[in-house]
């Protein structure tokens, strides 16, 4: 069967509610980390409590406190770097199995679907599953060298290396967070795809949950009213 003919098995429907979840995850994303001046993301607004974090690290001592945040941080990573892998395993598991979950989604949905188009589903679920995988595994990665280089931060404050590496911790840790945060909303939408099974209307639905539930947590929570009270008041934001 060649992808044309694959792709016939989809309705028109169905091929919109697809674009519209990729759509969403790029846009969405877009706009949490390039958020407008006016309006921060928590993800931007966190952004600041992490420099000043590597700032007052450099006069701490002992500096065990910040050993420990940072290995709550990795360990964080890797339960859901972990978590994805065993989603990846049980998603080619369901591979190997399509036209036996074809059957379980039809009982569900009332609708029949070849095993080929249970299978294109669950690769666009892993599509999601594997990317967050990846990015986790990266966040993982750099949180450790974030801890090296908070190692080599000197213990005398007046170092003129000091400060420096400071910043250079900062900005790894950022980019850390970064990433884990792409993860993150990778295994939201990894979910939304996940309701493609139950057709393509519940596919749009699940997009448009999860793009509100993201909105919301960046933009709309009472975490981010926090911070963005406790930054407006410090002149950090205008």
């Amino acid at each position: 069967m060649t992808w044309i003919e694959r792709f016939s098995l989809f309705s028109t429907l169905d091929l919109a509610a697809f674009f519209c979840l990729f759509f969403a995850w790029i846009i969405i994303g877009h706009i949490i980390e390039n958020p407008l001046k006016g309006r921060p993301s928590v993800s931007r607004l966190m952004v600041h409590y992490r420099r000043e974090w590597m700032r007052n690290f450099l006069d701490r001592n002992p500096r065990v406190f910040d050993a420990q945040i940072l290995g709550n941080l990795r360990q964080g990573t890797a339960f859901f770097a972990s978590a994805t892998m065993i989603a990846i395993g049980g998603g080619l598991a369901l591979i190997g199995n399509a036209e036996q979950f074809a059957g379980v989604a039809s009982d569900l949905t009332l609708v029949s679907a070849p095993a080929i188009v249970v299978e294109i589903k669950i690769v666009v679920m892993l599509i999601f599953v594997a990317n967050a995988f990846l990015k986790f595994v990266w966040a993982h990665r750099l949180f450790g060298y974030c801890s090296v280089v908070m190692s080599a931060v000197p213990n005398d404050t007046n170092d003129p290396k000091a400060l420096a590496r400071c910043d250079t911790a900062a900005e790894i840790n950022i980019t850390a967070a970064r990433s884990y945060n792409r993860a993150m909303r990778s295994v939201y939408f990894g979910l939304a795809a996940a309701t493609w099974h139950f057709g393509a209307p519940a596919l749009l639905v699940g997009t448009i949950i999860t793009v509100f539930v993201l909105w919301r947590r960046e933009f709309a929570s009472q975490s981010r009213n926090a911070l963005l009270r406790e930054q407006r008041a410090d002149g950090v934001v205008s």
